[in-house]
Formats: C-alpha cells, sequence, structure tokens
C-alpha cells in the first residue's frame, strides 16, 4: 500500500491508494468552546486556504459564516 499527502490539502490528511476505493484518513477531530474562541468579540476572521471567512455571532446566540 502507497501513502500520498497531496499539498493543496492540509498535512494531516493522507490519502491511501491501494486496492479497492482509495480511503482519505483524518486527524481527530479538535472542539473548541465558542467563548474561547471569540474571546468576548462578536466576530473572528478565519484564513482558510488564502480566503478570508468571518464567523460571527449573534444577538440571538446563532453563528453566520461569511466569505
Amino acid at each position: 500500500m502507497h501513502i500520498a499527502t497531496l499539498p493543496s490539502l492540509p498535512s494531516n490528511v493522507s490519502l491511501y491508494l491501494g486496492s479497492g476505493a482509495a480511503r482519505v484518513e483524518h486527524a481527530p477531530t479538535r472542539q473548541f468552546d465558542s467563548r474561547t474562541l471569540f474571546g468576548g468579540a462578536d466576530e473572528v476572521r478565519i484564513e482558510h486556504y488564502g480566503q478570508e471567512y468571518r464567523l460571527r455571532q449573534t444577538r440571538n446566540g446563532k453563528l453566520i459564516l461569511t466569505k
């Protein structure tokens, strides 16, 4: 079985090539408390593959992600 790391994917994602269908293995899911993530602010900006996203909290406690 060969292991290939794709340069356009995060380093924690590996693609296994062998007999049958290819399988992608991901690192364990990380969890953050929103209070820690926002640190008292109503908005955080996230850079993802060179694109900027905004994660905002509404007055009702909902989250909105926009590009």
